[in-house]
């Protein structure tokens, strides 16, 4: 049984991610290269909130209980805001590279769009945040030990990869959005996603409730797709041809 749960919460966490890296992201080792470094500064965001926190803890009395609610508030609000900080910086980064590539190239175009880009960061900050907040919760479902024995909930496993996927795909909307409003100048679009995600985290908080925190993310995630969508170019029109072309496949079949 605990095999089980392991890889199902773990398919469930991670395999929509793996697969959009596997079919969109692995053969490209440029792609593959952004990838890595969008991770990396998702560990240097998590690197400097894990040092403040750490040092706020120590400052602390640490058998106060609302002076910790109010550390774990003030937590996860400040990691929030130094992962979009890091967002930024590797856009500004990504920048300066595309220039480059643009520059040396044959054909003086860069090889890879900035909304390609923006996916593929969004992607590495989406997996990277999932395994560090997913990896320590798999370990646990390879037992010993029997979830809700004691009156908790048993719905623990599976809500924490529902929470882990939608936080993946997130990070890879949230990245397409803030990048396409930095290419625009569009601040307000930028604030956009910095709130949603302040939202999405101060939902977590609520957990056990599970309830009150997992549709209300879902249906942000749900909201940044369609977002996702139209700003890397998509529209209604294309999404007509697409089911037109795979009507036309069925009946000709």
């Amino acid at each position: 049984m605990t095999a089980a749960v392991f890889f199902g919460c773990a398919f469930i966490a991670f395999g929509p991610a793996f697969a959009l890296f596997i079919f969109t992201i692995a053969r490209d080792p440029l792609r593959v290269i952004i990838f890595i470094a969008g991770a990396f500064f998702w560990l240097l965001s998590l690197l400097l909130s894990s040092l403040v926190w750490f040092i706020a803890m120590k400052a602390s009395n640490a058998e106060d209980t609302k002076v910790q609610k109010g550390l774990l508030i003030f937590g996860v609000m400040f990691s929030v805001l130094i992962q979009e900080v890091f967002r930024f910086a590797y856009y500004r980064l990504l920048r300066k590279a595309n220039e480059g590539l643009a520059a040396i190239s044959d054909e003086e175009t860069s090889p890879i769009s900035g909304r390609q880009m923006a996916y593929v960061a969004g992607l590495g900050f989406g997996i990277i945040s999932g395994a560090f907040s997913m990896i320590n919760i798999l370990s646990d479902t390879l037992g010993p030990g029997t979830v809700g024995i004691f009156g908790d909930s048993q719905y623990y496993f599976i809500t924490s990869a529902l929470m882990t996927l939608a936080i993946t795909l997130l990070h890879t909307f949230w990245g397409v959005v803030f990048f396409e409003g930095c290419e625009k100048s569009r601040w307000w679009v930028i604030a956009v996603v910095v709130c949603l995600h302040l939202l999405v985290s101060g939902l977590s908080l609520l957990n056990p409730l599970y309830e009150g925190s997992l549709p209300p993310v879902y249906a942000v995630t749900v909201l940044m797709a369609v977002w996702a969508f139209f700003s890397s170019g998509g529209s209604l029109h294309n999404l007509s041809l697409l089911f037109t072309s795979k009507r036309s496949e069925v009946e000709s079949s």
